[in-house]
């Protein structure tokens, strides 16, 4: 509906993440279970989730014109930042890059990760969820990406420890989609 309607206005009350490994099947509704291979990554730090798509759009000049004759695109962007807060098998191996959580002996109760000493490709497909009250919900899809950026990590006697983290879209090939969102919101219906 055109022109102002606060029943259009969003809030994201609350949601999840999730990640699973590229070619996971993504969910097709609003509803039920992520399925199989999905994990969500728990709690996050209040500040939610940032989204940021930038397009790289080059000016073509021409000397009988002092404005750009048209313009090519150049790049795309997408990229998701937040902080994840919670410490485990998921979350450490997602921030740092990769490779696994193991035990040092059986039963012993120690585990260790070994934060690599070179980077490597760590793809991995992102799930975003949040509802605002009980009828409107939305799932966000990013079919393949990776961290390509964190944030230093604070370790201090007052605050609790945060994983921030930025993922960013890959194109899986030239026709899909860099991501697919799914709302259940009837803000969306033909008038």
């Amino acid at each position: 509906m055109a022109g102002m309607n606060p029943t259009e206005i969003r809030v994201a009350g609350t949601g999840r993440i999730l990640v699973a490994p590229v070619n996971t099947p993504a969910p097709t509704t609003t509803t039920g279970d992520w399925g199989t291979g999905w994990k969500d990554l728990g709690y996050t730090s209040t500040d939610g989730i940032k989204f940021t798509k930038k397009d790289k759009i080059d000016p073509v000049d021409t000397w009988q014109s002092v404005s750009a004759a048209r313009f090519i695109y150049a790049d795309r962007d997408l990229t998701l930042k937040f902080a994840l807060m919670q410490l485990n098998e998921d979350t450490l191996p997602f921030f740092f890059g990769g490779d696994a959580v193991s035990e040092t002996a059986a039963g012993s109760g120690v585990f260790k990760y070994e934060v690599g000493n070179s980077p490597k490709v760590d793809e991995r497909m992102l799930g975003i969820e949040f509802a605002d009250g009980d009828a409107i919900k939305y799932r966000f899809v990013v079919p393949r990406g990776q961290v390509t950026e964190t944030d230093e990590l604070a370790l201090t006697r007052t605050a609790a420890i945060k994983l921030g983290v930025t993922f960013t879209a890959l194109a899986k090939n030239d026709s899909a989609p860099l991501a697919t969102l799914l709302m259940a919101d009837p803000s969306y219906a033909a008038a």
